[in-house]
């Protein structure tokens, strides 16, 4: 049901998004104790502010009152997916070349499955990572395939 509760979401938002020249980065249907949550995270260059996602949350809100789509009591939330926003997709990461990223894979990749450094090439099949060990730096190369989670990470 949460993925019908998802994909439905996607298909409501997306004009709404473009009309307003913002970008779908994600949808969640969850249930979080005894409560389920509707979340919808949503970006544009420089970030989105307070008065986008109140414009997002009430014309989508709208769009569910007419379809109620949804049985039970939730709670619909729109914001920007924050300074770690997750790269979902092959667009997210090439966007993400020159910055620091997390990633973490299914398998080992040199002996490790979680990598942070900066995305230094993104060819669709690897992605070109520059990490430090230890007093060095070295590059690795992650076959996307092999990518289960990646992330921007902030550097302090």
């Amino acid at each position: 049901m949460a993925s019908n509760v998802v994909e439905l979401t996607k298909t409501l938002v997306l004009p709404i998004l473009e009309e307003k020249a913002l970008e779908l980065v994600d949808v969640e249907f969850k249930k979080e104790g005894r409560k389920w949550y509707l979340r919808v995270y949503i970006d544009k260059p420089g970030g989105v502010d307070i008065e986008d996602c109140s414009a997002v949350s009430e014309a989508l809100s709208a769009k569910l009152d007419e379809v109620d789509p949804i049985d039970q009591a939730y709670f619909l939330e729109v914001s920007s997916p924050g300074a770690e926003r997750p790269l979902k997709n092959e667009e997210d990461i090439r966007r993400a070349v020159g910055k620091f990223i997390c990633v973490t894979t299914y398998e080992p990749v040199e002996g490790q499955k979680a990598f942070e450094g900066r995305l230094i090439q993104f060819d669709g099949e690897n992605l070109t990572i520059e990490i430090k060990v230890k007093h060095t730096t070295k590059t690795v190369d992650i076959p996307y395939a092999k990518v289960a989670k990646a992330r921007l990470a902030v550097v302090f």
